[in-house]
């Protein structure tokens, strides 16, 4: 059964970069947002990476809060379905919601495209960590979401936190206190690879140690952050392999780690599988409520 969404309140919009932005080639692009038939917001061209806030409902906010990396084959972004239905259930629960307008990687936009996606998503992390006092949120229970290739960015930003990429990083840390990947690419390796995704984000020749750098599952630690997974099995534009990839890996190396796999679904589901009435939002609130991410 799904639960109800919150109300949308107005929303703060932040620009991740103060300046210079960095990893962009001065171009007179523009951002652009197409409405799909199903009424789902599809964004392009992201020049300006930001995030939306989403704050809950006065007196209910628990301190905890998740960044959202909307999926899209790293073509697009898919910011209703994966954006801002997200916010309005989490937001629901307690949680300050950031979602994520990150630059999806284009030759002409990014001297590398490889890494302007992380890059937005650590830069991200260190803004809700610089914020957090102004949102009464603890920068120790901070999360971050995707969904499809938002998964494997986020898988990605949750294996490679310890050396961040872009000039002068600085200090602050750029781990997640926790992942939530949902239906996620993780592996760009033949077999499992998404090939949109691989080839969007690293061109149609990859260098092999390329493959290997940005196959999430091959970067797991034991200091990678306790993970959720939802993936359905019948998914055909990514493999529910590549999800079992990421678990074994957790579990191999002492991640905690819980996975909800349906056995049908598809792909690109956002809340509402329209298959079964189990809600895996709700399986996500026990489980953040279960590691004390929910306390007040």
């Amino acid at each position: 059964m799904s639960l109800p969404l919150a109300p949308v309140l107005a929303q703060p919009v932040l620009p991740l970069y103060t300046g210079n932005i960095p990893n962009s080639i001065p171009s007179s692009a523009q951002e652009k947002s197409n409405t799909e038939a199903n009424g789902s917001v599809h964004v392009t061209s992201v020049v300006q990476p930001s995030l939306t806030v989403y704050v809950p409902p006065a007196g209910t906010a628990n301190g905890t809060s998740i960044i959202v990396c909307p999926g899209g084959g790293y073509g697009f972004l898919s910011m209703t379905n994966e954006g801002t239905e997200i916010a309005q259930r989490f937001t629901g629960m307690g949680i300050t919601v950031f979602i994520l307008k990150y630059r999806l990687p284009n030759d002409a936009l990014q001297p590398d495209k490889s890494i302007a996606p992380l890059l937005d998503a650590q830069q991200a992390l260190r803004l809700v960590r610089e914020v957090a006092p102004k949102y009464n949120l603890n920068p120790e229970r901070i999360g971050l979401m995707g969904f499809s290739a938002g998964g494997h960015l986020a898988a990605t930003a949750g294996t490679q936190f310890a050396k961040p990429v872009g000039p002068k990083p600085g200090p602050a840390s750029v781990r997640p206190a926790f992942l939530m990947l949902i239906y996620p690419v993780i592996s760009f390796s033949d077999s499992l690879a998404h090939g949109g995704s691989r080839t969007n984000l690293l061109g149609q020749n990859p260098a092999p140690a390329q493959l290997v750098q940005y196959s999430a599952d091959r970067q797991v630690t034991a200091q990678t952050p306790p993970t959720f997974i939802v993936h359905a099995q019948d998914d055909k534009t990514v493999k529910v392999q590549n999800s079992l990839a990421f678990y074994e890996a957790c579990v191999h190396h002492g991640v905690p780690a819980e996975m909800h796999l349906f056995a049908k679904g598809g792909h690109g589901f956002g809340l509402h599988n329209g298959t079964t009435t189990d809600d895996w939002s709700e399986r996500l609130r026990e489980w953040l409520a279960a590691n004390g991410w929910m306390a007040r």
